[in-house]
């Protein structure tokens, strides 16, 4: 057993007895690099943007978030998450992120996204805003899931429902459905 990278919760509890940070337990009991592997490998994209002006240029995208849209890091980085939209602007969610960011608060939304490849998706995208006092500057956590399958399905279940009703009210009018 590696003991340099495992820590159990007592080890971890030991070692943190009597150190403070102005009064303080350390934010976090995870090491940096250990936080942003598993942010890299976690299975939604993540994503991190500031704003800039009327943008908000992504800073940080991870590998799920590249596997999704098709993009690079290197070709998101720099640009406002409106690029995924492609030219599909007529979106009304598109209204609410854009009040939500400028209340500086949290919303969740369902998007038309576009891949690298033209493809498009459905985006169930969160972001929370996180005002950093050092910095004086408000970042925004995205987190983007596909959720195509989900959408395509609930979009089949509506057609048979429908399709389903209407046979009923032939049968109940007595119109051969047949």
């Amino acid at each position: 057993m590696n003991y340099s990278s495992y820590y159990s919760y007592n080890a971890y509890a030991s070692a943190l007895e009597g150190i403070e940070m102005n009064g303080k337990l350390p934010s976090s009991l995870i090491r940096p690099d250990l936080l942003q592997t598993l942010i890299d490998h976690a299975d939604h994209g993540i994503s991190i943007a500031e704003r800039e002006g009327d943008d908000t240029i992504l800073l940080y995208v991870n590998e799920a978030f590249e596997k999704m849209t098709g993009y690079s890091a290197e070709e998101c980085l720099f640009k406002d998450c409106r690029f995924l939209q492609g030219d599909d602007r007529d979106q009304p969610e598109r209204s609410k992120i854009h009040n939500a960011i400028l209340n500086t608060e949290p919303i969740q939304v369902v998007l038309r996204n576009y891949r690298k490849d033209g493809s498009m998706f459905w985006n169930e995208l969160m972001v929370t805003p996180y005002f950093d006092e050092t910095e004086g500057v408000t970042y925004y956590i995205g987190i983007q899931k596909d959720i195509t399958e989900l959408v395509v399905l609930k979009t089949e279940l509506l057609a048979c429902k429908k399709q389903l009703l209407e046979q009923q009210m032939d049968k109940k009018s007595g119109k051969n459905i047949l």
